[in-house]
C-alpha cells in the first residue's frame, strides 16, 4: 500500500491505516494516551510535526484519534486532509472548555448542538446569509443515548469558539452566557462548517476543564486523565459510527 503525503504537508500515512470515524483531541499527547488506554492493537499512522495519529480497535470495530492542534485553523487544516484525502466520513472532537453557566461543573460533559463563533472561518464559502455551525444531528442523538446508557448527565446546547483565548472587548464572557451558550473553547464552530461544506459528519463532546466564572480549573495532569467519561461517551458513538 503507497503513503499519501497530505497535501498540505501535515499527514503522511498509508491511506488504509486510517480509520473512518477519528476521534479528534487537541493535544496529541492526548491522542496517544487514548489509543494507549481505550484502543487495542492500536499503531501509529502520523507523527509528522508530532501531531500523532493512531487507529486500533474498540469492540471489534477501529477507530482513529489524531490530535488536531489548537485553535479553528489548525483544527480544520487535519480534518480537511482527514475528509478529502484519506476519505474520514466522522470526525468527534472530545476536548476541553470553559464552562459559562453556574449549572456547569468541572469535568461535567457538553456535547455542542451548535457552535456561535467571532472567527472569519465560514466567510471563504460565500454562503448569502449567517452560518448557523450545526452539528451531524445521529451523531448527536447517539452520543446522548450513550451518556444516558451509562447514567453520566450530558449537557446539550450552542457553545462559543472563539479565534482569542483572552479577549480585549470588556464583558464579552458575559455576553456569551447571556445568549445561553454553555462553554467557550477554540475548535467546534471550525470543524461543523467544515463537515456541512465537505457533506461529512461532525460531533463536539467536550469536557469542563475550567468554570470562566468559578475561577475554578483542573491542571494539565488532570485533564489528560480525568476526562473518562467524555471518552466512554465519544468511543460509544465512534463505535456507532464505525467498521
Amino acid at each position: 500500500m503507497s503513503v499519501i503525503t497530505s497535501i498540505t504537508g501535515c499527514i503522511k500515512a498509508e491511506k488504509d491505516n486510517v480509520a473512518k470515524v477519528v476521534l479528534f483531541p487537541g493535544d496529541p499527547l492526548r491522542a496517544k494516551y487514548i489509543a494507549e488506554n481505550f484502543l487495542e492493537d492500536a499503531i501509529l499512522f502520523n507523527d509528522v510535526r508530532n501531531m500523532l495519529g493512531y487507529t486500533g480497535t474498540y469492540r471489534g470495530r477501529r477507530i482513529s484519534v489524531m490530535g488536531s492542534g489548537m485553535g479553528i485553523p489548525s483544527a480544520c487544516l487535519y480534518a480537511t486532509d482527514l475528509y478529502n484525502q484519506f476519505d474520514v466520513e466522522t470526525i468527534i472532537r472530545v476536548g476541553s472548555t470553559g464552562a459559562l453557566t453556574d449549572d456547569i461543573n468541572l469535568k461535567d460533559v457538553i456535547v455542542a448542538m451548535s457552535a456561535s463563533t467571532n472567527s472569519d472561518f465560514a466567510s471563504q464559502y460565500d454562503f448569502p446569509a449567517h452560518l448557523a455551525p450545526t452539528a451531524d444531528w445521529g451523531l448527536l442523538k447517539t452520543a446522548v443515548d450513550a451518556g444516558e446508557a451509562m447514567n453520566i448527565p450530558v449537557k446539550v446546547g450552542p457553545v462559543l469558539s472563539t479565534d482569542t483565548f483572552i479577549n480585549a472587548i470588556p464583558n464579552v464572557n458575559e455576553k456569551w452566557r447571556n445568549m445561553g451558550h454553555l462553554c467557550v473553547e477554540m475548535e467546534t464552530a471550525g470543524l461543523y462548517a467544515l463537515s456541512m461544506a465537505w457533506h461529512k459528519k461532525a460531533l463536539a463532546i467536550l469536557s469542563v476543564s475550567d468554570h470562566i466564572f468559578k475561577g475554578e480549573f483542573l491542571t494539565p495532569e488532570e485533564i489528560r486523565d480525568g476526562f473518562t467519561d467524555m471518552m466512554k461517551i465519544a468511543l460509544e458513538t465512534a463505535w456507532a459510527y464505525a467498521e
